[in-house]
Order: structure tokens, then sequence, then C-alpha cells
């Protein structure tokens, strides 16, 4: 389930942000500071082109989507996210969960924000998220490179189309 996420939440966003294996598979790499945290939670907060929800398993937080409508007309709407790791590895929920908030994540950009297209970066070594955002439809529709601390890598454009969205699993 997904929902509005508040300033309860801000600090908790914030620890799952800056999990390891979170940031070794995101573009920014760094630990975020607090301070940097709190500049970022206010401006999407401010941005109504921007959405910043809290997705739940089993009737607790265990993750993030942000939505970005800014560039909807050139990229679709632009996603990313990140889960409670360590949450939902202790309660060995992280695969189902997972799988969860993907499902969750298309439903609302289709169904309550009316997307055409939805889209997003995602690292080509992190494989993983790869296979699943293929499970669900989604295709690699652009490569292109950048520098991650130093080093080349590659990043991909992942979308999926509402004309070619897969039936929702529930």
């Amino acid at each position: 389930m997904l929902r509005a996420a508040d300033d309860t939440d801000r600090d908790l966003v914030l620890g799952w942000r800056n999990h390891p294996q979170v940031r070794g598979v995101s573009l920014t790499t760094h630990e975020i500071t607090p301070t940097e945290h709190a500049a970022w939670w206010s401006a999407v907060a401010a941005d109504s082109l921007r959405q910043l929800l809290i997705f739940e398993w089993e009737g607790a937080p265990a993750g993030v989507v942000i939505f970005d409508r800014r560039r909807e007309a050139e990229r679709g709407v632009i996603w990313g996210f990140y889960l409670d790791i360590d949450g939902l590895t202790a309660r060995e929920a992280l695969m189902p969960a997972w799988i969860g908030l993907e499902r969750d994540a298309i439903d609302y950009a289709f169904d309550v924000l009316g997307a055409q297209t939805l889209g997003g970066e995602t690292l080509a070594s992190n494989v993983p998220v790869l296979q699943l955002h293929k499970r669900f439809g989604f295709t690699v529709t652009e490569s292109y490179p950048t520098t991650i601390n130093g080093e080349a890598t590659e990043v991909l454009w992942t979308s999926l189309n509402v004309a070619n969205r897969k039936p929702s699993r529930r």
C-alpha cells in the first residue's frame, strides 16, 4: 500500500536512503546528511509536480516511492524507490515487499497520476532491479555513461508505456 509521506517519516526515509546497499546502486553514493535530506524533503513537499509516498508492507513502513512529473512532456512520469533493507530482511520479507512496491507504484502511476509512460534510471550493474522491471514489462530504451565515484558507469533508462502494462496480480 502507498500513502502520502508526512514529516514524521523524514528521518525514517533518510535511514533507508543511507543504507550501504541503497547507496551502492544509486547515482549519488555519499551518505546524505540530515541537513541535506531536510532541504530535499522540503523541496519535494513544496513541489506539486513531485510526490513522495511511503510503501507499507504488512502494516509497517517499508519503503519510499518518489514520482516526478517535472519533465513529463518529454520523459513521462519519472520514478525512483528504495526499501527498508534491514527491516524487511529481518522480517524475511524483502523479496515479496519489493515485488509489492513495484506493483503498487505502477498501479499508482497509471491509475492515480494518469501517466502514459513511467520511466527511471537504473545502473546497468543493478541486475536484480532490471530483472524485476522486466518482469513487470519495462524495457530499456536508452543507455548512457556517467561517472560515479570517479568510475565510468553505464546507466539504463527503463520505461513502461500504459499500453504495454501487464495486468496487476493482486
